[in-house]
């Protein structure tokens, strides 16, 4: 169908269940790194300035009765990381005189081992203030020192500890979607060798298929490949089967029609020939009804047409096919009767069970004799409709009660030119209808009027409910 969507490769798919999550969780851990990053870069840079301040305070001493304030070089060159960074100072008394450095650099909370970010001359600086007690300084003690450093390095740290958890990261997802493939690859290496053993089979082998080594998830799968193989297989037997017993069942009408068409034509006399074609005309008949019956078997095979869900009143149909049946049971003298509720609702295909009613009053008609009784009864118990068509022939023995469901299937001695297929159309319409359809004696029937028994056929559909669930 155009527009509709084709499903991607399902090693794809787990793939991605699996990758994507990991990649995710791998985003947020690389936010958490910079943030960690950051404050590694601060805490090293808060640390190199604590250092520095208090190697250029205790540089600080009192020399001829004056504060000297010398600056070490290697308390600036600590700071050369070879990222160019600027490094500002200055040195105050308590009494706020400026003993070096940078009178206007912005200061920091003292003694307190954070730094703070400040912006001096247009460039954002990392500021740190230290006091430090100078002995025989008097009033001018304690001095305070500020430290200042742009935030080149400090950047730089960051950028490299955070393109090393990158690289980690970025590491542990590709080497987890590796091994994913790998055990993708070996997991589902069973599926596809059912997928080749389906594939690359004969067209007509149907027997089971066997996959060495399937995983539990895989194994019902095969399971219901082999069951549905086995139903193909069985399907295709009873085709087989049935179109032998078709080509068997209209081989022989077809050889008498000849037969008859050829002797009317040699008849001379009127009378002869009027014979002959009132058989042939018969002979014609039983042809298309068995023809009407080999169609109505075909239709009612599951998967032969689209499944209809007609609400059908049952109780009206079979009063209709009644009054269809009522001259052909005036002609050989049966009381063919009716006995039915209002109505007796059932969800199916229309025409198949009108057609399934058809076959079985057809019967109960043929295999009664004259100034017999076929009744019709149809009812609704409990959740079931009831169809039941009683008559006073022969019956059915209990050992061939099975047997009579298989096409083409006669009783051996059974006279009539029936096709053996009434009762294999009625149980077809009756499974794919949700029910079933069952044969026993009418011997009670047969007491009361007098016979030697007969048979009763017994139909049990589910019954439909109304828009309340009532039947």
């Amino acid at each position: 169908m155009a527009g509709t969507r084709q499903p991607g490769s399902l090693r794809l798919h787990l793939l991605a269940w699996v990758v994507l999550p990991m990649a995710g969780l791998a985003t947020v851990n690389l936010w958490t790194s910079h943030s960690n990053a950051v404050a590694t870069a601060d805490l090293v840079t808060d640390r190199m300035l604590v250092g520095s301040a208090r190697a250029i305070a205790e540089q600080v001493a009192v020399i001829g009765g004056v504060l000297d304030a010398t600056v070490p070089p290697a308390a600036i060159e600590m700071f050369d990381t070879g990222d160019r960074d600027s490094v500002y100072y200055q040195v105050v008394t308590a009494r706020g005189r400026l003993l070096t450095g940078y009178p206007d650099l912005p200061t920091a909370p003292r003694n307190v081992h954070t730094g703070i970010e400040a912006n001096y001359r247009k460039e954002t600086l990392r500021l740190l203030s230290l006091t430090h007690p100078i002995v025989g300084a008097g009033a001018d003690s304690p001095i305070t020192v500020t430290l200042g450093v742009t935030l080149a390095g400090h950047a730089a740290m960051v950028r490299r500890l955070w393109a090393t958890a990158f690289a980690q990261q970025f590491a542990l997802v590709a080497l987890a979607a590796i091994f994913v493939l790998i055990g993708l690859h070996r997991g589902l290496r069973p599926l596809l060798a059912l997928r080749d053993a389906v594939r690359f089979r004969n067209k007509a082998d149907l027997e089971p298929v066997s996959v060495p080594g399937a995983q539990s998830e895989i194994r019902p799968l095969i399971e219901a490949l082999n069951v549905y193989m086995e139903r193909v297989r069985a399907q295709m037997a009873a085709q087989r089967r049935f179109i032998a017993n078709a080509a068997h069942q209209l081989r022989t009408p077809l050889a008498l029609l000849s037969t008859q068409a050829a002797y009317a034509r040699r008849e001379t006399t009127t009378q002869a020939r009027d014979e002959a074609l009132v058989a042939l005309q018969a002979s014609a008949g039983r042809l298309a009804r068995l023809a009407g019956q080999l169609l109505t078997l075909s239709r009612a095979e599951p998967g032969s047409r689209r499944p209809r869900a007609d609400r059908v009143d049952l109780a009206d149909d079979a009063r209709r096919v009644l009054e269809e049946c009522a001259p052909l049971a005036l002609d050989r003298r049966i009381d063919l009767g009716l006995e039915a509720d209002e109505a007796v609702p059932v969800i199916g295909d229309g025409t198949m069970l009108r057609e399934m009613i058809v076959n079985l009053v057809d019967n109960a008609l043929h295999y009664t004799p004259a100034g017999g009784h076929v009744t019709v009864d149809v009812r609704a118990v409990g959740d079931m409709a009831v169809l039941t068509v009683s008559d006073d022939g022969p019956g059915i023995p209990a050992e061939k009660r099975e047997q009579v469901f298989e096409r083409f299937y006669r009783i051996d001695g059974t006279e009539g030119d029936g096709s053996g297929l009434g009762l294999a159309i009625v149980r077809e319409v009756a499974e794919n209808t949700g029910g079933r359809v069952a044969l026993s004696d009418n011997a009670a029937n047969g007491a009361a009027n007098g016979t030697t028994g007969g048979l009763l056929v017994e139909v049990r559909l589910p019954l439909a409910r109304d828009e309340q669930g009532r039947g």
